[in-house]
């Protein structure tokens, strides 16, 4: 037993014996009783008995199969001379979080019933009185009451000229407990938290790729024929090139640790919807997009830049280090437009992300004068410097502005304000592009062309690709599904009463989880409750494209659909977020949770493009 443990189960009985807040022994929030559908039955037959337990709002009992430290139910007949045989199946539990003993428990609240397939023997007749014995503690938020012991009683008359009794059969996702058996170990279940090694590893290919797309900017691709030739006239230069590379690496790596440093290990992943947060990303890409658009130029201190030059100059490996330092700095306002927005951006990531990411960017920036030192001959086939690097800033002006939008709209649906609607934003969107294809065509006139520049078949393809993509986008002005582009666009609303519909027919009610499931006991359905935020990419991606594919729908329009935004900042958000961790034990957007009409838990689920595997979990109800 752990330090938690023994510290939680110390604090539960001192709060019994001792404790200011310790209940009264006579308060008893859980009431039992036996029932059973077969009051006359033939000697041998099978007595289906349904042991209830109705429980107060704000107190919950224990499970029998958690371990025995934990204080799990005890539940089993009391010995009859009339009964050959039973066997006992509890409902599914609740995994949550205990408050008192800091353990992850199975619990059953509102109500749970047990049943007990009670088997006669052969030579049962008349009046049999059958007993079910439980020992049980219950507890609530801040105390559990002493162990109880109770009993329930169940009269039935064996009888040769009895009906039969319909055959018992076990219900959707109870499993049975063998009486006197030891509880069960559980494993925890794994919460897949939206595969954060994949998301890192994707992370660092776009840093990557940015460093890459850095080389072709007029401050950086002139500079790699004259320090490559520099590097060759000397002894070792291709050592001498990995010591400049290395610098670069440092510089931009020093970058991610501040931000590291400055945003904190802990919590910056719950920062994805905060609208302070995504107002300065915007800010960011807003500022360089303007930059590399031409309104003007972002430089750093000239003073500390001649300080770093002179020492790189005193040569060896030590000056060659500062060299790189000295022609990152120098190369900023070039850079900056993609080292910014890639920091901004991993703000809302966990851990070491900005390190990663400007690690890889520096390694794609550096890549270009390690790989002409090892392979000199291909400096003679390098592009020439000219216009065309002008056109990659001002294409890149562009797309920058189209994400900071992607921000802009994450606060609108945070604060529910509406101005950003998706037919706005996507009409934002065709704007851009087209002008960046426009531009390309030297209709737009722009740094970069002029107007006695030939039209070559590159800069042909690269605008036809824009306004391709642009055009594209008109559809979804209109309400017609966009495909991954779903996961980074407003999703379109409609319905009334706060519901909303997607494709396929869907209702789904919002921020009303005791309203869902007042539905599902009303309705007599299942209730998928749906954790999801505005700010949650992944949430929008299977909305939109998972949950209208006709095998999917098919089952889903049987439940009761409700979604919990987690990440606003309303009121609601901040309820649903408490719900998750304290009652389900994650903080994981999306999550799904498939419960009965008891608040019962019957199957969880997290992030998937699997078909197959959200079909798995959506008939996990039809298992026995």
């Amino acid at each position: 037993m752990n330090a938690f443990r023994i510290a939680g189960l110390a604090a539960c009985v001192a709060s019994i014996a001792f404790g200011q807040n310790a209940a009264p022994q006579r308060l008893d929030p859980v009431q039992w009783s036996m029932t059973s559908t077969a009051e006359v039955a033939k000697a041998g037959a099978t007595i289906p008995l349904r042991l209830t337990a109705k429980i107060e709002p704000g107190w919950h009992l224990y499970s029998l199969t958690i371990p025995k430290d934990l204080y799990p139910t005890k539940l089993s007949l009391v010995d009859n001379p009339a009964v050959a045989s039973y066997t006992v199946y509890q409902p599914p539990p609740v995994r949550a979080m205990d408050p008192n003993l800091k353990e992850m428990v199975e619990t059953y609240s509102n109500q749970a019933e047990f049943w007990i397939p009670a088997t006669l023997k052969s030579d049962a007749a008349g009046p049999v009185e059958l007993t079910a014995q439980v020992r049980y503690r219950a507890c609530d938020d801040k105390q559990c009451l002493n162990p109880k012991t109770k009993t329930a009683t169940f009269k039935l008359t064996a009888a040769s000229a009895a009906p039969a009794v319909d055959p018992f059969a076990v219900p959707p996702g109870y499993i049975e407990v063998k009486p006197g058996a030891p509880p069960v170990e559980r494993v925890p279940e794994k919460v897949p938290a939206a595969s954060p090694q994949q998301g890192i590893v994707a992370f660092a290919l776009t840093a990557f790729g940015f460093g890459l797309a850095a080389i072709f900017t007029p401050c950086v691709f002139p500079m790699i024929p004259i320090t490559v030739s520099f590097f060759l006239n000397q002894r070792g230069g291709f050592v001498q090139a990995l010591v400049f590379s290395l610098g670069i690496v440092v510089l931009f790596c020093a970058l991610g640790l501040g931000v590291t440093a400055l945003a904190g290990p802990v919590g910056i992943s719950q920062l994805g919807g905060n609208p302070w947060v995504n107002a300065f990303i915007a800010g960011v890409f807003g500022i360089f997009a303007l930059s590399l658009l031409g309104a003007f130029e972002i430089t750093l201190p000239s003073s500390m830049l001649t300080k770093l030059d002179s020492a790189s100059r005193r040569g060896g490996y030590l000056g060659t280090l500062l060299m790189g330092l000295t022609f990152s700095l120098t190369s900023f306002a070039c850079v900056g437009p993609f080292v910014g927005p890639l920091l901004a951006s991993s703000v809302q990531a966990q851990g070491a992300q900005p390190v990663v990411g400007m690690a890889a960017f520096a390694t794609g920036l550096a890549s270009p004068f390690f790989f002409l030192a090892a392979f000199p001959s291909y400096l003679k086939k390098l592009p020439k410097s000219g216009g065309w690097m002008a056109r990659v800033k001002i294409v890149m002006g562009f797309v920058l502005l189209a994400v900071m939008l992607k921000y802009l709209s994450t606060i609108d649906q945070v604060l529910q304000s509406n101005f950003l609607t998706r037919e706005r934003f996507l009409a934002a969107w065709f704007v851009l592009f087209s002008m960046a294809g426009l531009y390309l065509l030297g209709v737009l006139r722009l740094e970069g062309i002029e107007a006695k520049d030939k039209l070559g078949i590159g800069r042909l393809s690269f605008a036809a690709l824009f306004l391709i993509f642009a055009v594209s986008l008109l559809p979804g002005m209109f309400g017609a599904p966009l495909g991954e582009l779903e996961a980074y666009v407003p999703a379109a609303t409609g319905g009334i009463s706060g519901n909303n519909t997607t494709a396929g027919g869907l209702q789904w009610m919002k921020n009303d989880y005791r309203a869902a499931l007042d539905r599902g006991r009303q309705e007599n359905k299942l209730v998928l409750v749906t954790f999801t935020g505005y700010a949650c990419s992944n949430c929008h991606w299977m909305k939109a494209n998972l949950f209208p594919r006709p095998e999917i729908a098919d089952i889903a329009k049987d439940l009761v659909l409700v979604e919990l935004y987690t990440d606003g900042a309303d009121a609601a958000s901040e309820e649903n977020a408490k719900l998750e961790d304290t009652k389900f034990a994650t903080t994981s957007t999306p999550w799904f949770i498939l419960l009965d009409a008891n608040e019962n838990v019957l199957a969880t689920s997290g992030y998937t493009r699997d078909t197959q595997e959200f079909l798995a979990f959506l008939r996990t109800r039809s298992k026995a």
